[in-house]
């Protein structure tokens, strides 16, 4: 405990803000290589057109357990161990998928994909151990960056990648890329060994326990589970959009989906904030923000070049509203107590990403049965349902820090 708390004294270096921010991005990136290739992947590996969404869902499946149960470790374990550890999993999975030609295979290597892939969960809490209080928010809000940036730049890269040497080539790169990723993490970063304050089964039973107890944690992942949903929703359907009323090719879609990226500027930007006190009132903007994107993409519905380009700007408002608020919350959850850091993060966003698995899967339905204007409303109502909630807010549940 006494070492961590010295390290937790000292400036983190640029150098090692980057190589997490970068680590986060690349490990989080794989959890969103197969939704532009669901295609291509489903005709190679027999899987049926009615089950090909098992793709997607399967990893996120094996994201949520991870953050459940392998996330809390944190507390217990040797973080620098842990984190090369799980990349070996993802490494051997990324392999297993690359050269799968049944569909069972292949879904097997997305489950543990995603169970590997939270070492970006245990990397953002190692971070703020490694920072000082007056740099957390800061910290964060780069880290978080980076994460940001990995999801959104998943897409548009796999399909391009994949235009070129086909689907397999962009999950044998990532396991190159994993590979040495894992080896700079080993040997760059410092040790983290926690004091177990408790065995592997209590720690377990502790979540439930931390959720019941801690009305920032409750508060702020059902304001991100709302915005993350929102934002699932419309990432799930206006790819279907653009093809179908805008007539856009693979890599038509591939470049809109690059223009959501702006959108993680949010994050350094409300991690700065928020280190000066503005953690309530960015939350709000956050909520607003997201549900005026809704507005405009429900007004406008026709196929001219206008609503094109508001389609642009909807995608940068709410990707900025989403990243924005998440560091927000992460942030929030941190000034908690170190002791329960690992666990809070994991329960944090174990919660917000079953927001955007239903959130995924309002979309699809949403789209199939109303089409676009029917899936804008639904949008509307996520963040507005968050914002509704958000004007409840005691100031005493802030964790404004």
């Amino acid at each position: 405990m006494h070492t961590e708390q010295v390290k937790a004294r000292q400036p983190i270096s640029g150098w090692i803000t980057f190589l997490l921010a970068a680590a986060c991005g690349l490990i989080v990136a794989n959890l969103y290589y197969a939704q532009t290739l669901i295609g291509p992947i489903s005709a190679d590996t027999g899987l049926s057109s009615a089950a090909a969404g098992l793709i997607v869902t399967i990893t996120q499946i094996g994201y949520v357990i991870g953050l459940l149960f392998i996330v809390p470790l944190s507390d217990i374990v040797e973080n620098r161990r842990l984190a090369a550890l799980s990349l070996l999993v993802v490494v051997a999975a990324l392999l297993v998928a690359t050269f799968a030609t049944q569909a069972p295979l292949f879904l097997t290597a997305s489950l543990f994909i995603g169970l590997g892939s939270v070492v970006a969960q245990i990397l953002v809490p190692y971070a703020t151990y490694l920072a000082s209080e007056e740099q957390r928010g800061r910290v964060v809000g780069n880290v978080m960056s980076g994460l940001l940036l990995g999801i959104m730049f998943a897409r548009p890269v796999a399909s391009f990648v994949a235009s070129l040497w086909g689907w397999q080539s962009i999950f044998a790169l990532s396991a190159a890329i994993i590979t040495l990723l894992a080896a700079a993490l080993w040997r760059i970063l410092p040790e983290r060994q926690p004091i177990p304050a408790m065995n592997y089964g209590q720690l377990i039973a502790s979540l439930g326990v931390l959720f019941k107890q801690t009305p920032i944690l409750r508060r702020r992942a059902l304001y991100q589970a709302s915005l993350f949903g929102a934002f699932s929703l419309f990432w799930t359907t206006v790819p279907l959009r653009l093809a179908d009323d805008f007539g856009m090719s693979q890599q038509g879609i591939a470049w809109f989906a690059l223009a959501g990226v702006g959108g993680a500027i949010a994050a350094p930007i409300a991690g700065r904030l928020a280190d000066k006190g503005w953690t309530r009132i960015l939350t709000g903007i956050a909520m607003i923000i997201a549900v005026l994107s809704f507005v405009l993409a429900y007004l406008f519905d026709d196929n001219s070049t206008w609503t094109l380009a508001l389609l642009v700007l909807v995608a940068i408002m709410l990707d900025m509203a989403v990243s924005g608020n998440l560091v927000l919350g992460q942030r929030a959850i941190y000034t908690l107590g170190s002791e329960a850091r690992g666990r809070l993060n994991g329960l944090f966003m174990a919660i917000f990403f079953v927001g955007g698995a239903i959130g995924s899967s309002l979309g699809g339905w949403a789209y199939a049965h109303g089409g676009w204007s029917f899936t804008s409303l639904i949008g509307l109502v996520l963040p507005l349902l968050a914002l509704l909630y958000f004007l409840t807010e005691k100031r005493s549940e802030t964790g404004k820090s």
